[in-house]
């Protein structure tokens, strides 16, 4: 199906444009500083939509390819079961996706000198205009993540796990649409990165468990990287919305060139942020403590029950009937004991 909507794209040289190659393309002359070449940035749109949704039936194939051609054969050899089948299948899908996008977001950081200069986060706002990798990043983003809600059906997830996915799916959305259409690219791309790296480390930590369950280093590695990320998350937040761009200079709501700079949407994005964050330190404080509940069940060893000895004809009765008195097919209650009885 994904295969013939692809040819359907190709039909027309004009429609496939819009479906393949980034829209709403600005071209800046040389200046003194860049006198040979010409800088082409890109702003976003309502055709994005049309790529976003082109890109999210590559995603989808990409999706297929990895699953059939690397997770379908260590599964085989594994043997797992079918709850740790579909928690590997989910690890390694997403595994990859967050090391390819770290990977991809740290060279837009470096390249774009993001790094050695942390005001970037907030100067020259609104960030409205983007380089070529800068945009394609964020319509990967937003195509992947909505490519995950086919994906519930085509990998047969069970219902109860459907609420649990919907969630993140739709706290990735949220998150990553606001930070393209606010203009707040440099501040989400940093953000993104940092995500995706304690997530990669807790997915890749996890499929080396199910191979061999001793293993534990990686998820101790990952819960000190998790609570770091939380806190440097709130610190960059705040200090790019919070003290940057509430002393910039255009304070105006402006549709026009993409300023949203104003206290209500600061508001409201400090909020999003610092709910989110709470969010997922209360569901990692619950992960820690069901995980220290079965470690120490596993750890704590059986407790024997002495067996109660009766005396007089009670016990003997007992022996007769069963172990501890229950009742057997060799008791006295069988039909054989009763007809010698009545013989």
């Amino acid at each position: 199906m994904v295969f013939l909507l692809g040819l359907m794209f190709e039909i027309t040289a004009k429609a496939s444009i819009i479906f393949v190659t980034l829209q709403y393309n600005v071209t800046l002359p040389a200046t003194e500083e860049q006198a040979t070449e010409s800088a082409f940035l890109y702003y976003y749109g309502i055709k994005d939509l049309a790529t976003v949704f082109f890109y999210m039936l590559v995603a989808i194939i990409i999706h297929a390819i990895i699953q059939e051609y690397v997770l379908d054969k260590i599964n085989r050899r594994m043997h797992f079961s079918k709850t740790k089948h579909s928690k590997f299948n989910e690890s390694g899908q997403l595994s990859a996706f967050y090391l390819f996008s770290c990977v991809w977001g740290t060279y837009i950081l470096i390249s774009e000198n993001y790094i050695s200069d942390p005001t970037i986060l907030w100067r020259a706002y609104p960030h409205n205009l983007m380089t070529f990798q800068m945009k394609f990043f964020y319509i990967s983003q937003l195509a992947y993540w909505f490519h995950a809600f086919p994906e519930l059906y085509f990998q047969k997830t069970k219902k109860e796990d459907i609420p649990r996915q919907l969630v993140y799916i739709g706290l990735y959305l949220f998150h990553i649409a606001g930070a393209y259409l606010l203009n707040l690219n440099h501040l989400g791309l940093v953000l993104l990165v940092l995500h995706y790296f304690v997530e990669f480390l807790f997915h890749i930590s996890r499929l080396f468990y199910f191979s061999d369950e001793k293993y534990q280093k990686g998820f101790s590695l990952w819960a000190v990287l998790f609570v770091l990320g939380r806190l440097l998350t709130l610190i960059l937040s705040v200090l790019t919305v919070g003290f940057g761009l509430a002393r910039a200079e255009n304070q105006k709501l402006d549709f026009s060139t993409g300023n949203f700079n104003v206290l209500a949407v600061r508001i409201a994005v400090l909020a999003s942020i610092c709910i989110t964050q709470a969010f997922m330190m209360w569901k990692f404080i619950n992960f820690q403590l069901r995980r220290w509940r079965e470690h120490s069940t596993f750890q704590a060893p059986p407790v024997k029950k002495k067996p109660t000895v009766t005396k007089g004809r009670s016990s003997r009765k007992g022996t007769e009937n069963g172990v501890n008195g229950t009742v057997t097919s060799n008791g006295a209650d069988s039909p054989r004991n009763r007809k010698e009885k009545s013989s």
